[in-house]
């Protein structure tokens, strides 16, 4: 059975060389707009003041 290749991330469409991963210069542009808007975010636990937890000098 062939392999599926690659799919780009963004629309589905056949990964391209030039792009990889994507399939076109606008996929891959979009995709570093939404860094650069912070639409890919990592969560993180924040105490009530805002702070990370790790961050905090008054525990333990």
């Amino acid at each position: 059975m062939p392999s599926k290749s690659p799919a780009c991330p963004l629309c589905g469409d056949p990964r391209v060389a030039e792009f990889k991963p994507f399939c076109s210069r606008g996929c891959r542009d979009r995709d570093l707009l939404a860094w650069f808007g912070e639409g890919y975010r990592v969560p993180v636990d924040q105490a009530p003041d805002g702070t990370a937890d790790e961050d905090r000098f008054d525990e333990g």
